[in-house]
């Protein structure tokens, strides 16, 4: 007999499973310490116009389904009527067998909206009805679908040009519990390939107050920008290294000369743009130790891969892969870099592609420093891993290699105030991995030690991990 779709139990598969999630991971708070969500949403805590707006709006994971379903684009992103779009995504919906979007779903609809009926076309209508009833409601605005996930803090990604202004709009509202502290996010400051980069530096330049000629003003601006940050609750760093990671060492004569050129227009050699990117990162790594900072490092991603649809919707559409970029040793003469003179901050690797799953887990271990609990992180199932499959493999090398005990555990890395309930999934799979591994005898059913390493790897080691105040 087939077990109920998604019921209470749903992906615990023993008795200790059980008893881990009900008692001891459901019942902990979120710190999602790495997100996308747009702070002038939280500030103003908006009020989404229907169930349209708030799942599929900037969804590129559904986008990227419904395209694959035979969707065309004017329901995804085009200029259909709301209603319409959330048809079409219900009626192809069904199709996403063994996919975590149909999990998500519904998981959604449950713990937001309350509703158990399965999304097909023929519920399209009465979900709309529902979901929509109840966005008019205060408590679906955007601070108050945060507040019923139990959010406690909200990291979100922020480049060094921004003002911060909604971040400080919202720490001054004494009515709005939740934490929610900007991450630094300087892509942008290293990216000297990209066509916009004089334009960029400008900016930077204008945001920090120092003039940019050389390149010591780049770091002289940075570092300005740390301060503006780090005044602002700032304590995170993000960095995405898309396709491989680089180090590439040079003079200060070098690159004074390779941002002259890159200023007057000239095209730099992949060696001179390595070269750059190598110095902006170990400048701003070394700056994060200075201030007790966590960077986080997310590899390997091959973004836009589809010129058309880049220059007809621009980046974060759907149009993205998974790298097969090398990492391993680049990333070690990063790492030992800032390590030879004790500057490594506080890291958390990210892999994008899961071939990297051992070589991320053996890498942490090469720079712990026995003063700080799982100091090197290797980082949660990542964008196109954070599935049921991908989880798992995360979690056992980590366990394999590492310390799965340290693990600073789930983020939503998501756009949408409904994604909390990735949490969820993520507790319901490490639960039961750690349950089969105790039901099997392959460790002890000792309950204390047990809700210790369960309520830690849900929320404690992380609230720990980045000294937030969350607690």
């Amino acid at each position: 007999m087939a077990k109920p779709f998604m019921d209470e139990d749903f992906l615990l598969e023993t008795p200790t499973a059980r008893t881990l999630y009900h008692e001891y991971a459901a019942p902990q708070p979120i710190l999602d310490y790495h997100c996308h969500l747009p702070p002038a949403e939280i500030a103003q805590n908006k009020q989404f116009r229907n169930i349209t707006e708030i799942w599929l709006g900037g969804d590129h994971y559904k986008w990227r389904f419904m395209r694959s379903s035979g969707v065309t684009e004017d329901f995804i992103t085009g200029d259909q009527p709301d209603q319409a779009k959330f048809r079409r995504f219900c009626e192809v919906l069904p199709l996403a067998v063994g996919n975590p979007l149909y999990h998500w779903c519904h998981l959604e609809l449950r713990r937001f909206f309350g509703t158990d009926l399965v999304v097909s076309v023929a519920t399209a209508d009465a979900l709309w009805e529902i979901c929509n009833t109840k966005l008019k409601q205060p408590d679906f605005f955007a601070r108050g679908l945060m507040q019923s996930a139990k959010v406690r803090g909200v990291c979100t990604t922020d480049d060094p040009i921004d003002d911060l202004a909604n971040h400080a709009a919202i720490a001054a509202d004494q009515s709005f519990s939740i934490k929610v502290l900007p991450t630094f996010r300087p892509d942008r400051s290293f990216n000297i390939d990209r066509a916009d980069y004089a334009e960029y530096l400008a900016k930077l330049a204008e945001a920090s107050g120092i003039p940019i000629n050389r390149f010591a003003d780049v770091r002289k601006a940075l570092s300005a920008r740390l301060d503006y940050f780090a005044e602002r609750g700032c304590r995170l760093s993000d960095h995405g290294i898309d396709i491989a990671m680089f180090y590439e060492e040079a003079t200060e004569a070098e690159l004074d000369a390779i941002l002259a050129r890159r200023l007057e227009g000239a095209a730099l050699s992949p060696k001179e743009i390595e070269q750059y990117k190598t110095a902006v990162l170990l400048h701003v790594g070394r700056e994060y130790a200075q201030r007790d900072w966590a960077m986080q490092l997310h590899l390997s991603a091959l973004r836009n891969n589809n010129a058309r649809m880049f220059k007809t919707l621009g980046p974060d559409t759907g149009w993205d892969s998974i790298s097969d970029g090398l990492v391993a040793a680049k990333l070690s003469r990063y790492l030992d870099a800032l390590d030879a003179d004790n500057r490594l901050p506080r890291t958390i690797l990210y892999g994008l592609n899961p071939i990297h799953n051992e070589v991320l887990g053996t890498m942490i271990g090469n720079f712990q420093d026995g003063r700080v609990l799982g100091k090197m992180q290797f980082g949660s199932g990542w964008w196109f891993n954070d599935q049921k499959d991908g989880m798992i493999r995360q979690l056992t090398a980590l366990a394999n290699l590492g310390n799965l005990g340290a693990f600073v555990g789930m983020l939503t890395d998501s756009r949408s105030f409904l994604s909390y309930t990735r949490h969820e999934y993520f507790r319901r799979i490490l639960c039961n991995l750690i349950g089969g591994w105790v039901e099997n005898g392959e460790y002890p059913q000792d309950w204390a030690q047990l809700q210790r390493l369960v309520e830690g790897i849900s929320y404690g080691n992380a609230s720990r991990y980045f000294g937030l105040g969350t607690d």
